[in-house]
């Protein structure tokens, strides 16, 4: 390590002149980057070691030093994943798949050598944990840095890749301190250090949740390194959309984070449902263990070693992987929802919502029953003793207000139920929360089609309308450019203090038990109480029901 430092030190010395200016120096080495406009901008830095061959699931190592300039003019590849399927809004062009793929991306407004520190946006890319990278949602970060925010996009392993369990990756696997009694997890680990710097004199073995590590890890380096781009590592605000919001809602839950963010974005997505346990099976939710064995069995082989073996696209192509996080006693000690229950989640101000119509455009509308009798069979099979209470709470009363009525309870278990039950977690233990609707459709050519579609807000709150190629078409106007000048200033406002509201904005109030005010983006910005009010409370009532 001497020796990679006095590498470091030479090689800046050696720098022609002005160069300096654009080199900035973090733990691993210098590196270089671009600009536009008065943001820089470094990409494809490793917060990590490859991934690779004997460390395919393992948690995430420390990233080599290097000598000289690293060049950060181009994005890193791609975690290992499949496209969207045809026809979807979500297909995008990728950049190479590669399992090295542990990088990071940050736009910056400070000039290299200011001692400004303005604060720090992570976000964390959706996608159901299956797909996405640190550019497909941000896109350009460098309209949201230039209203005093250095942002930061992160990528992470997807799919079966980054968080598959099975007992023998238990048994070699990292440590941890140990969970619920009933959650019989393996105690052959015994205590003492481990050979991981993440997780460090833990005890006891799981496995598991490796996308969960690779944030957490992304998480540790903007600590360590922020600061040599400008950023307020004491003001930290980490995000996502869909996957994304998935994954600040655990970052929220883990005692691994203790002190690495300050705030959090929370766009579609919650994680306040049953969650699955590492070795047992508990309310019809299947072990994370015996989903790694099945998945083993259909891969083909016999062991962890042979399946480290495989091509990546072998592994890629194995079906029926379930990807999901898992209560393994040491990046969850309890399910998410008994976290924050028990008021053990990490205490942060919050800004949280969903959109209006988020089930357009993920099969919600396929396949719809066109009769009562066939309605009223589907709602008995996903609601049981409560289809009458759904027919009452979503107001069917006649063919014409099927397709209406299961599009907006798929938003609503899926999504917004999820969001209200984020924000009164946050009051509740006497942080801060802002809630949101976002019902504005996009002027694409598919609009009364799709009207406030999942993922529809992440233009608007990044202030980059029409860059994306996904966006062909999309007929913008002043009322979006409007619209998106102010979301990304609400976004950057909450970012900067904890609280959205700011000059020239419409308030937006902050969340409360007893009128639960929102603000709605739509055509105009207005605000509202007791969103969606009746619905929600009926998806309180069947989320807490005891399952059979």
């Amino acid at each position: 390590m001497k020796l990679a430092a006095t590498c470091i030190a030479l090689a800046a010395a050696l720098l022609p002149l002005g160069a300096a200016d654009d080199t900035v120096k973090i733990d691993t080495g210098l590196v270089s980057g671009t600009s536009t406009d008065g943001v820089r901008i470094f990409r494809g830095l490793p917060y990590a070691a490859a991934p690779i061959g004997n460390l395919r699931w393992r948690p995430p190592q420390p990233a080599a030093p290097w000598t000289g300039v690293r060049d950060g003019s181009e994005y890193g590849p791609e975690c290992p994943q499949t496209q969207y399927p045809n026809g979807s809004v979500y297909v995008r062009p990728m950049r190479p798949l590669s399992e090295d793929c542990l990088s990071l991306n940050i736009w910056t407004p400070v000039k290299v050598g200011d001692r400004q520190r303005l604060p720090v946006f992570v976000w964390i890319h959706g996608g159901a944990l299956t797909r996405g990278s640190s550019t497909s949602d941000v896109r350009d970060g460098a309209a949201l840095a230039r209203k005093g925010v250095v942002i930061v996009s992160i990528n992470y392993r997807l799919g079966a890749l980054g968080y598959l369990a099975h007992r023998e990756l238990t048994a070699e696997g990292p440590a941890g301190p140990g969970g619920p009694k009933d959650q019989n997890r393996s105690p052959s680990g015994g205590a003492g250090q481990g050979d991981d710097p993440l997780l460090d004199g833990l005890s006891r073995r799981t496995s598991g949740n490796y996308g969960v590590l690779d944030q957490i890890a992304a998480l540790r380096w903007v600590q360590r390194n922020i600061g040599a781009f400008g950023g307020d590592r004491g003001r930290v605000t980490i995000g996502g959309e869909s996957a994304g919001s998935w994954s600040v809602n655990t970052l929220l839950a883990t005692p691994l984070t203790t002190g690495l963010f300050h705030r959090a974005i929370g766009e579609s997505g919650g994680r306040f449902g049953r969650g699955a346990y590492l070795k047992i099976d508990k309310d019809g939710v299947v072990s994370a263990e015996t989903v790694g064995a099945n998945f083993v069995k259909a891969a083909g082989v016999d062991s962890i070693a042979a399946l480290r073996q495989l091509p990546v696209e072998t592994v890629l192509a194995v079906p029926g992987f379930r990807t999901q996080e898992t209560v393994d006693g040491l990046v969850l000690p309890y399910e998410i929802r008994d976290i924050f229950r028990q008021k053990l989640q990490h205490k942060v101000p919050a800004l949280v919502g969903s959109n209006a119509d988020e089930m357009t455009t993920l099969g919600g509308g396929a396949n719809l029953p066109t009769t009562m009798e066939d309605f009223r069979k589907r709602v008995a099979t996903q609601y049981g003793d409560l289809a009458k209470d759904f027919e009452q709470a979503y107001d069917v009363q006649s063919e014409a207000d099927i397709a209406r009525a299961l599009l907006a309870a798929g938003r609503d278990t899926t999504f917004s139920w999820h969001m209200r039950t984020w924000a009164r977690h946050t009051v509740t233990v006497g942080q801060r929360a802002f809630l949101y609707l976002f019902s504005h459709a996009p002027p694409s050519p598919r609009a009364s089609e799709l009207r406030a579609f999942h993922a529809a807000e992440i233009p608007y709150v990044f202030n980059v309308l029409g860059i994306d190629p996904r966006e062909a078409g999309f007929a913008y106007t002043d009322v979006d450019r409007r619209l998106a000048d102010q979301m990304s200033s609400y976004w950057a406002n909450f970012i900067t203090r904890g609280d959205p509201n700011g000059p020239g904005l419409p308030k937006w109030p902050a969340f409360d038990l007893k009128s639960e005010p929102h603000i709605e983006f739509g055509e105009t910005i207005r605000t509202g109480t007791d969103l969606f009010k009746t619905q929600l409370d009926f998806q309180e009532k069947f989320q807490n029901q005891p399952r059979r």
